[in-house]
């Protein structure tokens, strides 16, 4: 007699991790003046004066203890009660509507902008990480060189210093310099040359103006042959700007 096989358990999927997106600080003063702009609203002078008699009546209490004596949200909730309660006096006859008040849509407008500022912060950070994914590959297939560099490579750049632990990516910058004294991609836009002035170290600014100059001085120059323009902008970028800007003047 042949002992069965205990039948097979399917195989348990793996769980997908979780990744828990940023979420704002807690800030308990914006917490306590929603809470009183929904209890206020509806009332008129009579109960909003009211809500800030208890509101200051419920301070002097919590001064009697050390614990309570110094809460962030509950002198949020004073101060909004006081703000409220100077609105509906102001105007007679009238009921706190959170909607019609100037003071809470032009916060709401703020937090819109806040929030609209940093989902483009985070785009841009997704676009950063994909085009420093797409050079890293390049580089390692040999062909960044054949690459255009584009809008934005700039910050890619520190991108990439950030991932080496903080060492200069020298084939990134060669490449960056080459097509800035070259003009390429979109530095043949001349505003986008002038804002990398801005962006891009000192040395690989003074590389691109003496390669730039050399270009000029001897045209069809190879790159292996210009090898010492590196060294000298590396080693005294001082010098090799100077450098450029005398032979500019001397070619003009």
């Amino acid at each position: 007699m042949t002992t069965p096989w205990p039948p097979r358990r399917p195989a348990r999927r793996p769980y997908a991790p979780h990744v828990a997106a940023p979420r704002e600080p807690v800030d308990p003063a914006r917490i306590g003046r929603r809470v009183v702009r929904r209890r206020a609203k509806g009332m008129d002078a009579g109960a909003g004066a009211a809500a800030l008699e208890d509101a200051l009546f419920d301070a002097r209490q919590d001064s009697r203890h050390e614990d309570l004596a110094d809460d962030v949200r509950g002198r949020a909730e004073r101060a909004e009660w006081e703000r409220i309660d100077q609105l509906l006096a102001a105007v007679p006859g009238t009921v706190y509507d959170p909607d019609t008040d100037d003071v809470v849509q032009a916060e709401l407008a703020a937090d819109a902008a806040a929030a609209a500022a940093r989902e483009a912060e985070l785009r841009e950070a997704a676009r950063i990480a994909a085009r420093a994914d797409e050079l890293q590959a390049l580089r390692r297939l040999g062909t960044l060189e054949q690459a255009q560099p584009r809008d934005g490579d700039e910050a890619v750049r520190e991108e990439l210093t950030r991932r080496a632990g903080g060492y200069v990516q020298a084939d990134v910058d060669a490449w960056l310099t080459r097509a800035l004294a070259a003009h390429l991609g979109h530095y043949r836009d001349p505003a986008a040359r002038e804002a990398a002035a801005g962006l891009l170290p000192q040395p690989v600014l003074a590389h691109a103006a003496l390669l730039a100059e050399l270009a000029r001085l001897v045209p069809g120059t190879d790159a292996d042959q210009l090898v010492f323009a590196a060294r000298l902008a590396t080693t005294d970028p001082e010098t090799t700007g100077a450098l450029a800007a005398f032979l500019a003047r001397a070619r003009s």
